[in-house]
């Protein structure tokens, strides 16, 4: 129950910061966003990524093993990294339109191999 938390609030946590960090790209499209400048941005999507830490901390609390959770560290980090290359390709996808290609399918199973080696005793 403690991973399926943990994995839960990373991809929560992750969405928004997709968001902070890629969403004002697209929603500059929109002509109310796009007359706002740098510090304004930099604000909208600062508070979007305070969010992220609301989600991120627990994650981390829950998942540790020291506090009770299965993860260590590294599975910790690696799990969010993971998490965050999926969240941003299917941000990717559905905001702006790119498409998988075969180096990213290759990519991913590099990453695929990367969480076995890292899980492995």
């Amino acid at each position: 129950m403690k991973a399926l938390a943990t994995i839960g609030l990373l991809i929560l946590s992750n969405t928004f910061m997709t968001f902070a960090w890629y969403g004002h790209l697209k929603f500059s499209q929109w002509n109310w966003f796009n007359k706002l400048g740098l510090i304004s941005i930099i604000l909208i999507s600062w508070g979007l990524a305070l969010f992220e830490y609301f989600f991120q901390v627990p994650a981390n609390r829950i998942g540790y093993k020291e506090n009770g959770g299965p993860f260590n560290l590294m599975q910790l980090k690696v799990i969010q990294e993971v998490i965050t290359l999926a969240v941003f390709t299917v941000f990717s996808i559905l905001v702006f339109g790119n498409r998988l290609k075969l180096n990213h399918l290759i990519g991913f199973i590099f990453l695929i191999l990367a969480v076995y080696f890292i899980f492995k005793d």
